[in-house]
């Protein structure tokens, strides 16, 4: 039987871990030689992945703001939902961007895995990338569009991208769909560029998780216990502030809410796939909830196209993590950026690949927020673990949105009996 990559991921990471921990151990000084070859070859991998990122990201935005501006311009009830959805994604940003945070700084740093994971000369520049906060307002809005794109300054790609598709939305529409086929287009290929270097993630994940974990023991292994960690737990806490939502905003009492979704829960956890979850969540919304047919048809396809509850919440916590390992304080505009940008990418990201999206999707944030992205190559492979929270979280957010849309709707009319 032939492995998923996802299974192939893991199955490197844990013979990697097992590995530099033993040859560490028997043959130190030959290890480390090993262990720089090791990096440079993950080094390799990584940046296969990142030479996409800046034309893929930009065209998936570019792509988000022209479908949410059709969809907006389709009712009045698409209207609402779209605004239920982007006060979620900031509310589940703003509540990771102050939690993650504190979370990391409740367990030991390592100075060993700091180094480790991104080189000396890496480590020094993230300890002294915190620009002020008028650089980083001053920068937002690029002076020239390519050289942003040259340099990777992704916050600025990210602004460009937003101006060029709202102005996409305004031209002659035979115009505008011509372009936007061409700016698909370049997503799409760059997707399947994705899918090419993912073929050999494998090997890049364990050169790369052999390389720290060779130089740095079990302070790897338990860097990585406690990102997973923290992740489950505030994938958990976006859960349940969806009851909370519900409660303020949403048509349904909370106990009915909170019984009537446990089918969609329970597809969602065993295929950890919004997408396929969806029959199950029209059919809880139409008939548990008892919600108008018309607002779960409308809402929860949309939900399923544009909008991922936990999407912010991966974004910032790879971000924190990152922070937490090289010892860097995030102020408060670096994490206002955070918020900003991971609503945005994450509007964009929604049917990309599991894996394909993981660095397409964080190194926009991470680097927005002056750190240093190689660690990501690891954390791709550890970041399946939890993905089972995460899903759970998206269709809950969905079904709490549906009924925060449905609340003050019109209940179907009741069937003719004479037709």
């Amino acid at each position: 039987m032939k492995l998923s990559t996802t299974a192939r991921m893991i199955t490197a990471l844990i013979a990697a871990v097992l590995l530099g921990l033993t040859s560490s151990r028997v043959a130190p000084e030959a290890t480390l030689t090993l262990a720089t070859i090791f990096q440079t070859i993950g080094k390799l991998w990584l940046n296969a992945l990142q030479m996409t990122v800046v034309p893929l990201v930009a065209a998936l935005v570019v792509l988000a703001v022209s479908n949410a501006e059709h969809a907006a311009a389709s009712g009045r009830m698409t209207r609402k939902a779209l605004t239920v959805f982007l006060v979620l994604l900031v509310f589940s940003a703003t509540l990771t961007a102050i939690l993650a945070p504190l979370l990391f700084n409740l367990a030991p740093r390592s100075e060993t895995l700091m180094h480790a994971l991104v080189g000396p000369g890496s480590a020094d520049a993230a300890k002294t990338a915190a620009p002020a906060a008028t650089d980083w307002f001053t920068n937002i809005i690029p002076t020239n569009a390519i050289a942003a794109a040259a340099n990777g300054t992704m916050l600025s790609l990210v602004v460009f991208a937003l101006f060029f598709g709202f102005a996409l939305t305004r031209i002659e529409a035979s115009r505008a769909a011509r372009l936007t086929e061409v700016v698909q287009a370049v997503a799409d290929t760059m997707i399947v560029i994705v899918r090419w270097v993912l073929a050999v993630a494998p090997i890049g994940v364990f050169a790369l998780v052999f390389a720290v974990t060779a130089k740095t023991g079990l302070d790897m292994v338990s860097a990585l216990a406690i990102y997973i960690a923290v992740s489950i737990v505030l994938y958990v806490l976006a859960t349940l502030s969806m009851y909370v939502v519900v409660f303020v905003a949403g048509r349904d009492r909370v106990s009915a809410f909170a019984r009537g979704i446990i089918p969609a829960q329970t597809v969602a956890v065993s295929t950890q796939s919004s997408l396929a979850s969806l029959p199950a969540m029209l059919q809880v919304a139409a008939k548990s909830l008892g919600h108008p047919l018309r607002v779960p048809s409308l809402v929860l396809p949309m939900a399923v196209s544009l909008f991922r509850l936990t999407s912010p919440v991966q974004y910032i916590v790879v971000a924190s993590f990152i922070a937490w390992t090289q010892g860097v304080h995030l102020g408060p505009v670096q994490m206002l950026v955070a918020v900003l940008l991971a609503v945005v990418v994450s509007l964009g990201s929604v049917g990309l690949p599991g894996q394909a999206s993981f660095i397409a999707t964080n190194l926009p944030i991470t680097n927005a927020m002056g750190l240093p992205v190689e660690p990501l190559g690891v954390l791709l492979a550890v970041d399946t673990v939890p993905d089972v929270f995460a899903t759970l979280g998206n269709v809950t957010g969905d079904l709490a949105a549906t009924s925060v849309v449905a609340k003050g709707e019109a209940c179907d009319a009741p069937a003719d009996p004479s037709t």
